[in-house]
């Protein structure tokens, strides 16, 4: 299996060039902290919408289906099996309440039922109840749209923006932090690597599955504690690895002049705001103003 096609987290898709890869990285940060930020005190409605607008900006963003059908599939699996297994699961409300004086009138009667579903079963002397709740359902469907929301968001943003557009996106927004005499090249500094990082982690993951599936190890012959002592050696190989091409990295900065922090300039990129950008800003105001009034409507 190879990661870098099967799991590409964190990875920049070069070509094509999309009208997502276009908009200034401190647009698409902004961006991203509202899709963070937008499920806080949402109803399970607008959480849906916040499922079903990331998926229709990876379709109309013109990014190949190669490139993010796969993720798209696998978070929507993971997604729907929470909600299945949150949903079947007691939702707490199990104590039965009976009031102490009677009811003035009557109850009519309504179409409401708090039990949507249930199954009962007998297998031998064990029962099985399964059922589901208007609570167990409402909380299933907020947290698999909560998980898809935040991977998926995060993921669409990693692949149309390159670490050097994120760095200097954020080094250009941090720049009040330095009244503080805050770290911000280092911050910055720090998160490039990391970015650029995680493919080469990827890469040696996917090299060591490789030696293994190889050398065609019958695990059966092998036995537990085989097993156990192979996955602890290929553990310390995957570290020594990782360790080695950390060093390769500090070389490589150190004869490229990074010697010390704050005697370089970021050249990648110069931020400029486009007229798609404006567009963007402004397609995020609107979309904050719908979010605050439908949260003063489900409030009152």
């Amino acid at each position: 299996m190879d990661l870098l096609r099967s799991l590409p987290l964190g990875l920049y898709l070069e070509q094509p060039v999309t009208w997502l890869h276009r908009l200034d990285p401190r647009v698409k940060l902004a961006w991203l902290m509202t899709f963070l930020l937008a499920p806080i005190l949402a109803d399970v409605t607008w959480r849906l919408g916040l499922v079903v607008s990331l998926i229709l900006l990876t379709l109309l963003g013109g990014i190949p289906a190669r490139v993010w059908r796969r993720q798209l599939l696998w978070l929507l699996l993971v997604g729907s099996l929470i909600l299945v297994i949150t949903a079947l699961m007691p939702d707490g409300m199990a104590v039965t309440y009976q009031p102490r004086r009677p009811l003035a009138a009557p109850v009519p009667p309504t179409s409401y039922s708090y039990i949507l579903w249930q199954f009962h079963t007998q297998v031998g002397q064990f029962p099985i109840h399964l059922q589901i709740s208007q609570r167990s359902l409402d909380l299933g469907l907020r947290l698999s749209t909560l998980l898809f929301t935040l991977l998926y968001s995060t993921h669409l943003f990693l692949l149309t923006t390159a670490p050097e557009e994120v760095t200097a996106g954020l080094e250009n927004l941090m720049q009040p932090l330095k009244r503080l005499k805050l770290p911000v090249a280092e911050i910055a500094l720090t998160l490039t690597l990391s970015l650029r990082f995680i493919p080469l982690v990827l890469e040696e993951v996917q090299n060591l599955s490789r030696s293994v599936r190889t050398r065609a190890i019958n695990w059966r012959l092998v036995g537990i504690k085989g097993s156990i002592k192979l996955w602890l050696t290929l553990a310390v190989r995957l570290l020594d690895n990782l360790l080695l091409r950390a060093e390769q990295v500090a070389c490589a900065m150190q004869v490229r002049g990074f010697q010390e922090p704050g005697t370089y300039d970021n050249p990648w990129h110069h931020l400029r705001l486009q007229r798609r950008d404006w567009l963007a800003l402004g397609g995020m105001g609107l979309f904050w103003l719908v979010r605050l009034g439908w949260l003063g409507v489900t409030h009152h």
